[in-house]
């Protein structure tokens, strides 16, 4: 699946990167290329959780 990021320069030269499409996938890093590695590992962390909600509850609300 694909998911659109937005990255934009911040603070002291540091770069945040979000997807609009799942919620709480925010991050930043110190290059463009590390604030898009780190907002891949947010995006599977968060849907690792959904995913393991799902399994204990057989229910997940995900915003997509």
């Amino acid at each position: 699946m694909e998911y659109t990021a937005v990255v934009r320069e911040i603070e002291d030269g540091w770069y945040m990167a979000q997807c609009d499409q799942i919620q709480g996938a925010l991050t930043q890093g110190q290059t463009i290329e590390e604030a898009k590695e780190n907002l891949k590992d947010a995006i599977c962390l968060l849907l690792e959780d959904e995913m393991e909600d799902f399994r204990k509850n057989n229910t997940a609300y995900i915003s997509l």
